[in-house]
């Protein structure tokens, strides 16, 4: 199975073919295929729980409470995270949280403050 590019306007991944075009079904963008093949890689975009931009340096508040793993410990969902390093790979978020230390979020579980 061949992949697809995502969408050049929105970075969108759910994008199909339409004949000789790739459709965008979140922002409606078409283009061509043969484009496709020529253009180059979109920058990642990371988004929040709530589909904002995020960007290096964000202060972010958690919409959950998450366990620690490894601990009893629990941090609760209303905590704010300040100066958000974005990172590529499975956890979005490299951050250091006031009385946990460093680690590193998922960025489903926190929302642009």
């Amino acid at each position: 199975m061949s992949t697809l590019p995502p969408c050049p306007q929105c970075a969108s991944v759910y994008t199909y073919e339409d004949g000789a075009n790739l459709v965008c079904p979140e922002c409606g963008h078409e283009w061509p295929a043969a484009a496709a093949a020529e253009a180059e890689p979109v920058a990642k975009v990371w988004k929040d729980a709530h589909g904002n931009l995020l960007a290096d340096g964000d202060t972010v508040t958690l919409v959950k409470d998450l366990k620690i793993k490894g601990s009893s410990a629990v941090i609760k969902v209303g905590t704010k995270v300040k100066n958000i390093r974005l990172i590529d790979g499975d956890h979005d978020i490299d951050c250091k949280i006031e009385g946990f230390g460093p680690m590193q979020l998922k960025s489903e579980f926190i929302k642009k403050a």
